[in-house]
């Protein structure tokens, strides 16, 4: 039989679920079970890896501390990393038990998260320990406490050895129906290469260089077309634009993907579009590129997009149906 241990606290001297794994270890040990521990936090740069080693184990004991506030940020990164890259008929056929020693409050509340995501898993449950503790000298002095553990350990190797079954969970049948893993579709090997590239940082460094440098060769190309665009724009204002007397306005278009506003200024008969500093403008107007299309080819309206949310702007109405009036689409 072989078991792993996942410990997920930070690894402090007077950890008591240190303690208690201690035991655990010995009890097993002497029931001739392979148990191998796992530091998740000796691990914390390669934690998206760990769940290869879950192949071949018939048991896992899943530890942490609740020293505030739930099971910690290592054993949540590695479940995880078990949702995302563990090989899900794998885990159908290994028994958790949950192991949490509280220094606080809430370690029952600790020991059923990790039941539960066990399940949604799709793993196998085995009946946890837990409790609460001020000092680890607390346990290392009691005889009794050292019987329950040993007989949570044993309780372990024999469910395991029977194959023990129990009913189906609820959240099983919502895992089924509903949540899904939104990752590509992987084969268990491929998973697992994955993971293993996501935990390599000179390998990720590199991929994000590469994706840096495609992205400039593809500005670069994009570049006459996206000079191209913000010049038809300003070309579309200035030359559908009908002044009035008593006219003196400025509008800022901030346009998604575009660095700098649009900035128009309107005075009597006159008109200036450029890109630039918009601080002065008396209506701001933030819209996407689409949506810019669709007014200034005259399918849409300043103040109609306005209603439909497909722009947001800092100004009144007045001054919306004014853009609508001297810009004739």
């Amino acid at each position: 039989m072989k078991i792993n241990i996942y410990y997920g606290g930070r690894g402090v001297l007077d950890d008591p679920t240190i303690y208690v794994l201690s035991q655990i270890e010995k009890v097993l040990g002497e029931l001739r079970v392979e148990v191998k521990r796992y530091n998740i936090y000796e691990a914390k740069n390669s934690i998206s890896t760990l769940p290869s080693t879950l192949k071949g184990v018939d048991g896992i004991i899943l530890a942490t501390t609740v020293e505030w506030l739930g099971i910690g940020g290592y054993m949540t990164q590695f479940l995880d990393a078990c949702w995302f890259y563990g090989d899900k008929e794998e885990i159908a056929g290994i028994y958790m038990q949950p192991v949490v020693i509280s220094t606080t409050y809430g370690e029952r509340e600790a020991v059923l998260t990790l039941e539960n995501a066990w399940q949604i898993l799709g793993g196998q449950l085995c009946g946890g320990l837990c409790g609460y503790v001020e000092r680890t000298s607390e346990l290392r002095d009691n005889p009794e406490y050292h019987r329950i553990i040993e007989k949570r350990a044993e309780n372990l190797y024999r469910t395991i050895s029977s194959h023990a079954r129990s009913l189906p969970g609820s959240n099983q049948a919502v895992r089924r129906s509903v949540l899904r893993t939104r990752t590509m579709q992987l084969t268990p090997q491929e998973s697992e290469q994955l993971s293993e590239y996501v935990s390599d940082d000179a390998y990720v460094a590199q991929q994000k260089k590469d994706i840096s440098d495609l992205s400039s060769i593809y500005r670069n190309l994009l570049g006459e077309n996206a000079e191209k665009a913000e010049t038809e724009f300003i070309n579309a204002f200035q030359s559908h634009f009908h002044g009035k007397d008593g006219l003196d306005m400025t509008a800022a278009f901030h346009i998604e993907g575009r660095d700098q506003p649009l900035v128009i200024r309107a005075k009597g008969d006159q008109i200036s579009a450029e890109y630039g500093n918009g601080d002065d403008a008396k209506v701001v107007i933030h819209l996407s590129e689409g949506a810019m299309n669709e007014i200034t080819s005259g399918r849409e309206t300043f103040q109609r997009a306005f209603n439909t949310g497909d722009m947001s702007a800092r100004g009144t109405f007045a001054d919306l149906r004014t853009l609508d009036q001297i810009f004739q689409f």
